[in-house]
């Protein structure tokens, strides 16, 4: 992957010993979903509008016909179902998954409030 595909992203989360970890992952560039912070590098990644036309700011998974597939997720369930999914993917474990959606994920435009 080159570097201009790739954007580092450094978290750091306070354990409640008051103990410090920083944490890096190289994540592709983008887009990303709006809704639940999945890259969206190929045409079949993106939802579609009620036209049928690609929606720039959803994934299939969140978004299809112009609306939300799940109306009644919340954010702290979304943070919970993303972390799930990146730890069964292999991608990282759990908590550290979550610990990362849950600083990425309040910053998307379906949840920023």
């Amino acid at each position: 992957m080159s570097k201009k595909s790739v954007r580092s992203l450094i978290y750091e989360y306070l354990y409640p010993d008051n103990s410090i970890v920083l944490f890096m992952i190289e994540m592709p560039a983008g887009p990303f979903c709006q809704s639940c912070g999945m890259p969206m590098q190929r045409d079949e990644h993106f939802g579609t509008e009620k036209d049928g036309s690609k929606s720039d700011d959803y994934c299939v998974y969140c978004y299809q016909n112009g609306g939300f597939t799940d109306t009644t997720i919340t954010l702290q369930q979304m943070i919970e179902f993303c972390s799930q999914k990146i730890q069964e993917l292999g991608i990282m474990p759990y908590e550290e998954a979550k610990m990362m959606n849950e600083q990425f994920l309040p910053e998307l435009k379906r949840w920023k409030k």
